[in-house]
């Protein structure tokens, strides 16, 4: 995720921080100042805000862990000014396992809030007459009710929390997965529509949750869908084999003039008949910028190339370009180079089979 920072690696999995949660842990830093004007509230608030975020990324290493168990890695955790997301490889194909990996998360906080509670009830601290709040109170006593609300938020049967995942793979035991999704979503979508109604009757936070969920709910059914339609494809049926190519010691006017004579914007760069590298748009302006047109093309292109089997199923190859900046994928066949892949080449095929589907319904 762009404007993120790398903070931590646990148990092989990278921790990020995005800009936004900076500013988040700002707004609070004032909002404890007016209230407090000491900067000790201003620490000791940001601390419990800390130690909440805390919990948001057992939360997420509990689906992170859990989906291991089935075989399936996540490439990072971010944590945003919302909470935490565990970006997963995939989800488990079989129904079950996908309810196991979604509870997993929500079962963290009340593990958590557990704990707190026999800590807390040791020191005494609930042998009181006064409720239990979130707003005053112990700090244990606060996460403990905040990490149950965190467990019982996340089970709303909406997507994209834990709940509408859970639901959508209750449904999908009896139906087929794109119709168990699509269910979903219209329940999520019309929990997000009470959740806008609530919010502009008494909060309007609420507000900001409903197009969360909306949005959320929206784009898992749209998944479900391209999902469905490449099903089947395969990697060849989409790839490129007409396209110009570049080679490490070809200076970077070459790569200028071949922009400018046609519309390919990512060029692959080949040395000895393999895909050693990319050259985009961004590596060309740099180049050109730090070094002019005669530098080489080996000293700015990407070397972090991806290659994929021809006969690979392209739903997964859909996949890794959603979970990864690449641009293009290179295409082998034996191991050897054929082509390459990008998204538009996959865009444009889910037109045309969209297409012939409904020549066919009519």
């Amino acid at each position: 995720m762009k404007w993120s920072w790398k903070i931590a690696r646990i148990a092989d999995i990278d921790i990020y921080v995005h800009a936004t949660f900076f500013i988040l842990i700002l707004w609070l830093g004032l909002i404890y100042w007016n209230a407090g004007g000491t900067l000790l509230a201003v620490f000791s608030g940001i601390g419990f805000v800390l130690l909440l975020f805390t919990s948001v990324v057992l939360h997420e290493f509990g689906h992170a862990l859990t989906a291991r168990r089935f075989g399936i890695k996540t490439r990072n955790i971010t944590l945003l000014p919302i909470g935490g997301v565990a970006l997963l490889e995939k989800m488990p194909d079989d129904p079950r396992e996908e309810i196991l990996v979604a509870l997993a998360g929500p079962a963290v906080n009340l593990v958590i809030a557990l704990l707190l509670f026999i800590i807390s009830g040791v020191n005494g601290a609930f042998f009181s007459a006064e409720p239990l709040a979130v707003a005053d109170g112990s700090l244990l006593q606060r996460l403990m009710l905040l990490n149950i609300f965190l467990a019982l938020f996340n089970l709303i049967p909406a997507f994209p929390m834990d709940g509408g995942r859970v639901l959508r793979a209750i449904l999908a035991i009896r139906m087929d997965h794109v119709r168990a999704t699509q269910v979903a979503a219209s329940i999520g979508q019309s929990i997000a529509l009470m959740f806008g109604f609530l919010g502009v009757l008494y909060n309007p936070f609420l507000i900001f949750i409903a197009l969360f969920v909306w949005i959320g709910a929206a784009a898992e059914s749209q998944n479900a869908t391209l999902r469905s339609n490449l099903s089947g494809a395969k990697v060849g049926d989409a790839m490129q084999t007409n396209y110009e190519v570049l080679h490490p010691d070809d200076p970077l006017s070459r790569a200028v003039d071949l922009t400018l004579s046609g519309t390919q914007k990512y060029f692959p760069v080949l040395s000895m008949h393999k895909m050693t590298g990319v050259l985009g748009q961004n590596e060309l302006l740099m180049g050109l910028s730090q070094k002019g047109k005669h530098s080489l093309t080996s000293e700015f292109m990407r070397a972090d190339v991806q290659s994929v089997e021809r006969t690979e199923s392209l739903q997964l190859v859909l996949e890794r370009f959603q979970n990864s900046d690449s641009k293009i994928i290179a295409v082998t066949e034996s191991g050897a180079f054929v082509g390459i892949i990008d998204l538009e080449n996959i865009i444009e095929l889910l037109k045309f089979q969209t297409a012939m589907h409904e020549s066919i319904k009519k």
